[in-house]
């Protein structure tokens, strides 16, 4: 896939801009007037717990859900009317794979390209090269039902790139696969990235964000409660380093007093302490022969669970 050259205009032309953004189901407002922009070139992150309106955004963004009020121009266009036109130029990895199983890899592609009135010797060729780009040449004849799952997602990806879309959009492209998988389709997404396409994501993989976010929102009860960078956001939110306490934490007696401030949050049976200098309490912590500890720098995992809560939502 070529590589286009950025200019300045290039990355900030803006592909999604939505101005108070909001739906409401009956009495339920589930989007809470957002405004957020996604420019040209960039991967960036729609975060949030279950619920936290997410995926209403993503249907509003792709037209299949009206919004109630706001502004949402996809490709500079406002106009649901135009709804089909902006779609065309936009590809889907949904969440679950949605593949057809009587059909073999390249009948997968082929069908959905005819959706996009795609046919003859050039799709053959868009087709070959997606293939290769995905690592499935040796399956184009294999019937969906014998792939693995990474195959499967790898497939799923192909797909979204048919129609050569500007805006890919990816709905937890690596929920239940291997590491090895993930990291493949982590580096196939990063070349997308790099060729000049615009990536939406969302995952529940903050290490997925991390590696390849540029900006991210992170969303709760239908509100942004955060924007920025994955590194501004640990940053902003959290202390250089983390503290883990495994073990009858309940049972131990420490004067947090003595050491540099520590912020404390309890999760099960694991207190986790929050410090911008670990080494006075890791010191005290090596007596505590019962404990298991574990000193790691602040993530984006963090600032998710310290802006969205611990508590499980189905």
């Amino acid at each position: 896939m070529a590589t286009q050259r950025r200019t300045k205009s290039f990355e900030t032309e803006l592909v999604i801009q939505a101005r108070g953004l909001t739906k409401r189901y009956g009495e339920a407002t589930v989007v809470r007037g957002i405004d957020f922009s996604v420019p040209r070139g960039q991967c960036f992150g729609l975060l949030g717990p279950n619920g936290a309106g997410k995926t209403t955004t993503l249907r509003m963004i792709l037209g299949v859900t009206p919004r109630d009020s706001g502004e949402l121009q996809i490709f500079g266009v406002d106009d649901p009317k135009q709804a089909h036109r902006v779609r065309a130029r936009i590809g889907v990895v949904p969440q679950l794979d949605n593949l057809d199983p009587d059909f073999s890899v390249i009948e997968n592609l082929s069908v959905y390209a005819s959706f996009f009135s795609l046919h003859g010797a050039k799709i053959k060729e868009r087709i070959r090269q997606l293939l290769e780009f995905t690592e499935l040449s040796d399956r184009a004849h294999t019937r969906i039902d014998v792939l693995s799952g990474g195959m499967k997602r790898r497939l799923t990806i192909a797909r979204a790139l048919i129609n050569d879309p500007e805006l890919i959009i990816l709905d937890e492209p690596t929920t239940g696969l291997d590491p090895q998988a993930r990291h493949m389709i982590w580096s196939r997404l990063r070349q997308i990235r790099q060729s000049g396409k615009t990536l939406l994501l969302t995952t529940h993989y903050m290490e997925e964000a991390e590696r390849l976010c540029d900006d991210i929102i992170i969303m709760d009860n239908g509100h942004i409660v955060a924007q920025g960078s994955p590194n501004a956001l640990v940053k902003k939110h959290i202390e250089a380093h983390v503290v883990e306490i495994r073990g009858a934490t309940e049972s131990i007696s420490i004067n947090f007093d003595q050491f540099p401030p520590c912020r404390r949050q309890q999760v099960g049976d694991t207190l986790y302490c929050y410090t911008d200098d670990a080494h006075p309490l890791l010191a005290h912590l090596e007596s505590q022969g019962e404990l298991i500890t574990l000193q790691r720098p602040a993530n984006l995992e963090d600032v998710f669970l310290k802006l969205t809560g611990h508590e499980f939502r189905d």
